[in-house]
């Protein structure tokens, strides 16, 4: 059960496979998805140079869980999943 204070924590990869292969993007989305919810109070949101894992990429990070090959569709459906419950 969440705590009313929890922060969940986005990290996203800015290093430039990442970046290029469509995190550019993924920022668009979450901010857009923490805006919408109304989750600003909720989530912090920080770029991080490279995770090493660019063969997998674009990565990010929720909560300390890395994932990988993340496009704005299946972002959207792990947003709801892990911000929302």
């Amino acid at each position: 059960m969440q705590e009313e204070n929890f922060v969940n924590s986005i990290v996203i990869c800015m290093g430039s496979s990442c970046f290029s292969r469509g995190n550019n993007k993924n920022l668009e989305v979450i901010e857009e998805f923490v805006r919408a919810n109304n989750l600003k109070q909720k989530v912090e949101i920080a770029g991080d140079l490279c995770e090493d894992k660019c063969n997998k990429g674009p990565n990010i990070r929720i909560n300390g869980k890395l994932y990988s090959f993340v496009d704005p569709g299946s972002l959207m459906e792990l947003l709801n999943h892990v911000l929302i419950k």
